[in-house]
């Protein structure tokens, strides 16, 4: 047995004197025990009068540093001389056996009394307090320290005044941001004034933060948005949101830009001669594409329209903006690289022989998904294909891409993982049983939405299906947008509902949103969380492309999200869309927008606009009303065809 394990030993035999006297607890006195010859030599124990009372609990570093020896030497009672024989006694002692001088120690303790045990508890006990992290220079403490969980930090701040500068260590906390996936430290200006030689950590901050939002979002009240009016009886096809500002589009040709927190409607954006499809934005700058073959670049502080972008000969079906590029994918078959402060195509992409549905791009590399069942690789530069991924046996309806693999989401009920840069197939994620209509895909993890009302977690490294989100709460109909973070997963679905799930272990959280009607859309985003909803409801869509797109379409006004249009990050399928950041969720219906914030937000902002209307006698030239999407048929709706 070790030093410590005998002080242990002997601590526990002292304390137990303490607490229940010789007897043990059940009343009845310790059997004897074969003791050593302890001769003549007898030790005859210190009355503690002249003793310096040492604390049993260290509760400063400064006592921490004593208990180590690095402070103030225990002192030694020296008020009255050594008995004689003591060092006798001590040789007789050492010259014992280990089991021999524990039984002496055990004798010892009982012969003493209670205020001479309280004394060599006053001495053994800081041998089991020593602060090694003292001992050790800063960066290696902070990197012992670096191991602890959240929790375990700030409990450790409160051991003593060295462990919480330690513990406050801003680089220690951006690494547990980091690990959390929170990108931005919180700046806040502190009313206390902090003490000498502690500082305040804005990574801290920001992770605590986080951390009250997520158990808001599972456990916070969610409160009734509030009504804004626009767009009013059109149909909402896209969404986006960046800051306090939200930009609906929609079939009636126009844009609109939102307050996201007041709610008011900033302006409109009037221009496009067609339905907006399509849109993306970043900062001020917003970049939207029309069933007109234009895409257009509005400054979204004034609503002035910078530039309109000319060259595809249809409907612009998706985009994806980089930077300051943009790529856009066209019924035409062709995809245009634009830049977006000159309003010049640097490129075209030709080699689709159908419409382009999803396109990814990101600066180096274009990858795009289209109705001929295949995905191509780009280098926009050369404008030349430089793989073509075939497999897919029907269209490709979504994508995700990460720089070094390409997934895509098939209406043959498959999703593939390829490698970009040998343009192989990895693997072939089957399970879905329909349309795969949105993904999203961070580090190895892959979350896919089905129109078989499912939502899937896969590992794209191996392949495997990790869950699948379902159970006496999923979906009802079709999953038609979704975004996870590292705890969360939520999901929209046709069937009007938002619903919240936990990422590790499958399980249901609960229902964000529940709309009257069906409806799509919906998000979750570092380094907050946020959701979208949308219904389906409204006019037909009135299609004003070329006249043999105006042909060959039929099919009911839907609402889609960031990620179709940016090329699959959420994919609409019918009735709403969802965008956001910054902790907010946007819902975007037929005909209304909703805000949910989460804790430490301002007040929650809902838009709604439904006025009361009676549906027009169709024209010849107007489409046929939208048929009432069934089950069995998903995103398309029975009888209606994919735009």
């Amino acid at each position: 047995m070790g030093f410590y394990g005998t002080l242990k030993m002997i601590f526990y035999k002292m304390k137990r004197k303490l607490d229940h006297g010789p007897e043990n607890q059940a009343g009845r006195a310790p059997p004897p025990r074969q003791r050593p010859d302890l001769g003549a030599h007898s030790l005859e124990l210190f009355h503690p009068t002249g003793l310096v009372p040492y604390p049993a609990t260290p509760t400063t570093f400064g006592d921490l540093r004593a208990a180590n020896g690095q402070g103030q030497q225990r002192r030694r009672i020296t008020s009255i001389q050594p008995p004689s024989g003591l060092q006798e006694w001590l040789r007789t002692f050492q010259s014992w056996s280990g089991p021999e001088k524990l039984l002496a120690l055990d004798e010892l303790i009982d012969s003493c009394e209670p205020t001479q045990v309280k004394h060599m508890m006053q001495v053994i006990e800081p041998q089991f307090q020593r602060d090694f992290i003292s001992l050790l220079p800063k960066e290696l403490a902070l990197y012992v320290l670096s191991f602890l969980e959240p929790k375990d930090l700030l409990q450790a701040a409160q051991t003593c005044r060295y462990w919480r500068i330690l513990a406050e260590d801003n680089l220690l906390w951006r690494e547990k941001c980091r690990e959390e996936g929170i990108n931005e430290a919180l700046h806040v200006k502190r009313r206390k004034v902090m003490k000498p030689g502690f500082t305040h950590s804005p990574w801290k901050s920001a992770y605590i933060r986080q951390h009250r939002i997520d158990t808001n979002w599972r456990r916070g009240d969610l409160k009734s948005p509030k009504v804004l009016k626009g767009h009013d009886d059109h149909v909402i096809t896209c969404l986006q949101f960046c800051g306090n500002r939200i930009v609906s589009g929609s079939d009636d040709n126009t844009l609109k830009v939102w307050s996201a927190v007041t709610g008011k409607c900033l302006r409109t954006l009037v221009g496009h001669t067609g339905g907006v499809w399509s849109s993306q934005m970043r900062d001020s700058i917003i970049i939207s594409g029309s069933t007109d073959r234009t895409l257009k670049v509005w400054n979204a502080e004034t609503g002035e329209c910078i530039h309109t972008l000319y060259g595809h000969t249809s409907t612009v079906r998706c985009m994806h903006l980089h930077e300051k590029r943009v790529v856009s994918g066209s019924r035409d078959a062709t995809l245009r690289v634009w830049d977006i402060e000159t309003g010049q195509c640097l490129h075209v992409l030709m080699g689709h022989v159908a419409a382009v549905r999803c396109v990814q791009y990101d600066g180096r590399r274009v990858v795009s998904g289209a109705y001929d069942f295949m995905v191509k690789v780009w280098d926009p530069e050369t404008e030349t294909c430089l793989h073509t991924l075939q497999g897919h046996t029907n269209r490709v309806y979504s994508l995700q891409f990460d720089g070094t693999h390409v997934v895509s989401g098939s209406l043959d009920t498959s999703i593939r993982v390829w490698d970009v840069e040998t343009g192989n197939c990895i693997h072939t994620l089957t399970g879905h049983q329909s349309l795969t209509s949105g993904m999203e895909l961070k580090d190895n993890i892959l979350v896919s939405g089905n129109a078989d009302s499912t939502v899937k977690i896969w590992d794209i490294k191996t392949g495997q299906c990790l869950q699948t989100l379902q159970g006496p709460h999923k979906h009802q109909s079709a999953v038609t947008c979704l975004q996870f973070n590292k705890n969360f997963v939520i999901t929209s679905s046709d069937d009007g509902t938002v619903k919240l799930w936990d990422l590790k272990t499958g399980e249901f959280i609960r229902n964000l949103v529940t709309l009257e009607s069906g409806g799509s859309g919906g998000g979750v985003a570092h380094p907050r969380l946020q959701h979208q909803a949308g219904v389906r409801r409204g006019q037909p869509q009135r299609h004003r492309g070329d006249q043999a797109a105006r042909a060959r379409l039929r099919r009911g006004p839907e609402v889609r999200g960031r990620g179709n249009e940016g090329g699959g990050r959420g994919c609409g399928g019918g009735g709403g869309a969802g965008q956001g950041v910054g902790g907010e969720g946007v819902f975007g219906t037929a005909h209304q927008i909703k805000i949910r914030r989460p804790l430490l937000m301002p007040p929650t902002v809902t838009c709604r606009s439904i006025p009361p209307h009676t549906p027009p006698t169709p024209s010849p030239d107007t489409p046929p009303s939208p048929r009432k999407p069934g089950k069995a048929c998903g995103l398309l709706g029975r009888g209606a065809r994919e735009k």
